[in-house]
C-alpha cells in the first residue's frame, strides 16, 4: 500500500473508523476516500455498487457496522443482524467484484464462545455459541470472516479479518442506551460527579476486561495491511486485562469523582474474563504503544469537550 493509493474507509465517523482515518492521515496518505452514511447507504447494493465503480479504491479498511451496547444488542437483534449481514456483503463483494487489491474486515471479539479457555486464541471461534445477548451481531461478523475466507478460497483474493480486544477512546458512543463498557462508566462518573451522587455499578467488580485504546487498533490495522496475508482472522489486544474495580477507580480519579463506588453484588457479574491471545500478531512484530491511563485522560477530555446535558 502506497501513499498515493487510492484508500476507502468504511465507518469513518465511527470509533475505529475515524481513528483509522487519522492514522493513514498522519502517516501521509493523501488518496483517501469516505462517505457519510446520509450520502451512502452501504446497505444498499445497487448504491454500494455504483460508489466502488466510481472511485474504483485500491484498498479498503471495513470499519463499517451497526454497534451498540448490551441492552441494544439483546432487543434489537433482526436489526443487528439484517445490518450487518447487508452492510458487510456489499463491501466484501464489491470489492471483489471491482478489483480491490486488499481488503481489511473488522470483527469484534463477542464473536468467541461465551465459555472459551483464557487466552482466547483465534482457533477457539467456532468451538461454541457466543454470548446469548448479542448472538446475532456476534453471527453476522462470523458470517463477514467467513465471507473473506471463502472469497480468498474461490477467487483468490487478499482479504483479511482483524478481532479486536474491547476498544475506546475518542469517538466513542456515550449514549445512555447504546454505549459500550469504559464509555458508560465515563459518562456515570461524570454524571454522578456533576450530581454530588455515589456511583453504584453491577456485580463485585472482580470480573476482568481487556480494554485497548482506539488507536492501537488503528496502529495494528494499519501495520497488518502492509504485512499480513493470511486468512485466518488475527486477534489484535494487550495481552493483559484489569479488573473491572481497579478500571472503575482509575476512572474515578481521572474524572475527579470524590464519593463512593457502590458495587451491587446482587446483580450479576457477566463474563469472568474475555482476555485475547495476541501472540500470532505480537510475533509479527506489532505491540500495543499506548499507556491505559494515559488513554483514559485523553479519552475523558474528549468526553468533556464534547459532552451535551
Amino acid at each position: 500500500m502506497e501513499k498515493n493509493s487510492k484508500i476507502y474507509i468504511a465507518g469513518h465517523t465511527g470509533l475505529v473508523g475515524s481513528s483509522i482515518k487519522r492514522i493513514l492521515e498522519k502517516e501521509g496518505y493523501k488518496n483517501l476516500i469516505f462517505k457519510t452514511s446520509s450520502e451512502l447507504d452501504l446497505k444498499d447494493k445497487i448504491a454500494t455498487e455504483k460508489f466502488f465503480l466510481k472511485e474504483n479504491p485500491e484498498y479498503v479498511f471495513d470499519a463499517a457496522a451497526r454497534v451498540g451496547g448490551i441492552k441494544a444488542n439483546s432487543e434489537k437483534k433482526a436489526d443487528f443482524i439484517y445490518e450487518n449481514l447487508q452492510i458487510q456483503n456489499n463491501i466484501i463483494h464489491s470489492s471483489y467484484k471491482f478489483g480491490v487489491k486488499k481488503l481489511l474486515f473488522l470483527a469484534s471479539n463477542c464473536i468467541y464462545p461465551k465459555h472459551c479457555k483464557q487466552p482466547i486464541k483465534e482457533e477457539f471461534l467456532l468451538t461454541g455459541p457466543p454470548e446469548p445477548t448479542n448472538d446475532a451481531f456476534a453471527i453476522a461478523k462470523i458470517a463477514g470472516i467467513t465471507m473473506c475466507q471463502a472469497y480468498n478460497d474461490q477467487y483468490k483474493q487478499n482479504f483479511i479479518s482483524v478481532i479486536p480486544a474491547n476498544l475506546f477512546g475518542p469517538n466513542d458512543n456515550f449514549d445512555k442506551e447504546n454505549s459500550h463498557f469504559v464509555a458508560a462508566l465515563i459518562r456515570k462518573f461524570h454524571e454522578s460527579k456533576l450530581n454530588k451522587q455515589n456511583v453504584t455499578l453491577w456485580g463485585t467488580g472482580k470480573p476482568k476486561r481487556e480494554i485497548m485504546h482506539v488507536d492501537d487498533i488503528a496502529d495494528a490495522c494499519l501495520f497488518l495491511m502492509q504485512k499480513y496475508d493470511s486468512p485466518e482472522p488475527i486477534n489484535v489486544g494487550l495481552g493483559y486485562d484489569f479488573s473491572i474495580k481497579d478500571i472503575s477507580e482509575l476512572i474515578k480519579k481521572i474524572v475527579g469523582f470524590d464519593k463512593k463506588i457502590i458495587f451491587d453484588e446482587t446483580k450479576h457479574d457477566g463474563i469472568k474474563r474475555k482476555l485475547l491471545d495476541s501472540g500470532k500478531i505480537n510475533t509479527l512484530g506489532w505491540n500495543p504503544k499506548i499507556n491505559l491511563e494515559d488513554g483514559l485522560k485523553e479519552t475523558y477530555e474528549w468526553f468533556v469537550e464534547k459532552y451535551r446535558e
